[in-house]
């Protein structure tokens, strides 16, 4: 059998988070604080407490949600008569009005991707938690993922902002911002931020 292949860790090799840099740590500096050569940012083998705070803002991130899509996302005022309309019924309203591509990008944008976010979080967390040594590259091919289509969760926001701001009739109709956008950009930041504070190289630890 084929000796397992060496580690950076076991190297004392490691990255610097802000400007990349590969640095070797020297044994007095693993347990004492060591700076990047370059950028003077604090080096770490691993990112500190991430497992605690990738759950911390996971949990979080599921509580806003239930308020993100059942209080209004947007209001509606025509005539002195407001109309809320939560996330679904935003898309139930495309799809009635036969504008199929808006009520997909919505639905993409702001059910399925969050959703799919958390599942996956939870997922690579519980994995971790567990010490699974089931398929790591696909698990980093999933952090990925939700690393790289987290962003565009925020498109339900920007609407949101370019519709307040572009619909103002005066008297005949008044375009707002609902409670649940708010509760919906909280959600958006907090699984960007838990996706950051998680060290996919925590997965490759035990497989070792």
């Amino acid at each position: 059998m084929s000796r397992q292949a060496v580690t950076a860790r076991e190297l004392g090799l490691t990255t610097c988070h802000a400007c990349r840099l590969l640095v070797k740590l020297h044994p007095e500096h693993h347990h004492v604080h060591a700076s990047c050569p370059r950028c003077g940012e604090a080096l770490h083998l691993r990112k500190t407490n991430s497992l605690a705070r990738t759950w911390a803002l996971l949990i979080a991130a599921v509580i806003l949600y239930v308020p993100a899509n059942v209080l209004p996302f947007s209001i509606i005022t025509t005539l002195g008569a407001s109309e809320p309309d939560t996330i679904m019924s935003g898309v139930i309203y495309f799809i009635h009005s036969g504008e199929w591509p808006i009520a997909a990008v919505i639905f993409t944008a702001s059910i399925f991707v969050p959703i799919l976010k958390l599942i996956i979080i939870t997922f690579l967390l519980l994995s971790i938690h567990f010490k699974s040594h089931w398929r790591p590259n696909e698990r980093m091919r999933l952090y990925r993922i939700i690393e790289g289509i987290g962003r565009w969760s925020m498109v339900d926001i920007y609407v949101v902002t370019i519709m307040a701001a572009l619909v103002h009739m005066g008297s005949l109709a008044d375009f707002t911002a609902g409670p649940g956008a708010v509760f919906f950009a909280g959600v958006v930041v907090l699984t960007i931020l838990a996706s950051m504070s998680f060290d996919p190289r925590l997965i490759w630890d035990a497989m070792e």
